[in-house]
């Protein structure tokens, strides 16, 4: 009896241990699909600004989708014991017992070049008004959207590049134009309508000239909302002015290109992902030897009203230990403050429209994580 008082302990650990060898796929679960989420997430912010960077010394940029992640986890276990009933033995030599308990964990990624047709949908083609104006519902700023996307609306010009001049080029009435929409949209006196109603007098358009996104079915409408406050009036008085829309206006139809086809429309010409990564590039803050031995040509500077570029992008030989986003190119590093605001707002806006741009997508990322 003596002996198995003795024995019974160790029975019992070798159970406890076979007790908390259950599945380990439910504990996972809880952590793996955060994590691969964050992880995914951080590595599309490196992917898209390392492009910016590598389109300002004329490298070309390259996008990989991550199409499946597979989690593997692996566990082996064993319990082994031995008891010897002799009388004259010990009972260090009688009672032997020993377990092991091993996991492991191996993850699959699944990469695929963006190429092709899809390159061309993705990132060359421009996106389609009627997906970039809907997003101001949402609260994002209209003047930053604006000009992240529109190289003009009605004509006057954001264009700002190579061969533009010292300022870069663009319309100090397109920046004001900005300015007014987003005072607006901040006092509640401008909205934006969908529909799927064509109006009265349209024509039919080529579809293959549309840009991307664009299905010729919905209609987007810049509204001016009623107010009694004068200010606000005189800065709605304006926004017609500019956008050439009768005095009486309340409303006009947004659609694609450089010029309005008839009254009563605002034409927003679009750009595509890389024109707008390109206009990005053009703003870093690059090293002035990168510039004096013509590795890359000088920053392009603000015009007019603007003070900043949409997206401050510093350059150094080390990143800070705070940072938004941070990528190292050519022994120079490249960041996005942790404590700029705008920046980090607009550069995710930025990410939004290229998943918006993506139309022709092939299936979303697939992670699978084994439950048992």
């Amino acid at each position: 009896m003596k002996r198995f008082l003795f024995f019974r302990p160790v029975v019992l650990g070798m159970l406890s241990v076979l007790a908390a060898c259950g599945p380990i796929g439910p504990a996972h679960l809880q952590n793996d699909q955060l994590e691969y989420s964050r992880a995914l997430g951080e590595m599309q912010k490196k992917e898209m600004l390392l492009n910016i960077v590598r389109l300002r010394y004329a490298d070309p940029p390259t996008f990989l989708d991550t199409t499946q992640v597979i989690a593997g986890y692996s566990v082996s276990r064993s319990v082994s014991g031995a008891f010897y009933a002799y009388p004259a033995t010990a009972i260090s030599n009688y009672l032997t017992g020993s377990s092991t308990y091993t996991s492991g964990e191996s993850p699959t990624f699944t990469y695929q070049p963006v190429t092709g047709e899809q390159y061309a949908e993705n990132v060359v083609r421009p996106i389609s008004p009627t997906v970039i104006i809907p997003l101001s519902l949402g609260g994002l700023p209209i003047d930053v959207l604006l000009r992240l996307t529109a190289q003009s609306i009605d004509g006057l010009s954001n264009f700002r590049g190579l061969g533009a001049g010292p300022s870069g080029g663009g319309s100090v009435r397109f920046y004001l134009l900005l300015h007014d929409l987003r005072e607006l949209q901040l006092a509640g006196a401008m909205t934006v309508r969908i529909t799927n109603d064509s109006p009265p007098d349209a024509k039919g358009d080529d579809p293959s000239k549309k840009p991307a996104g664009s299905n010729g079915a919905e209609h987007v409408y810049l509204v001016l909302s009623a107010t009694s406050d004068s200010n606000l009036l005189a800065i709605q008085a304006e926004v017609r002015r500019l956008l050439h829309l009768d005095a009486q206006a309340v409303e006009a139809e947004i659609v694609y290109g450089p010029y309005p086809k008839r009254p009563g429309q605002v034409a927003i010409l679009t750009r595509s992902m890389l024109a707008m990564l390109t206009q990005l590039a053009y703003e870093i803050e690059v090293p002035e030897e990168d510039i004096k031995s013509g590795r890359t040509p000088p920053t392009i500077g603000q015009l007019g009203i603007d003070s900043r570029p949409e997206v401050a992008i510093h350059s150094g030989p080390e990143a800070p230990d705070r940072r938004y986003a941070a990528i190292q190119y050519n022994d120079t590093w490249y960041w996005i403050d942790e404590k700029d605001f705008q920046s980090k707002l607009a550069f995710t806006m930025v990410q939004v429209l290229s998943a918006l741009a993506a139309t022709n997508h092939a299936a979303a990322a697939v992670v699978t994580i084994p439950a048992g």
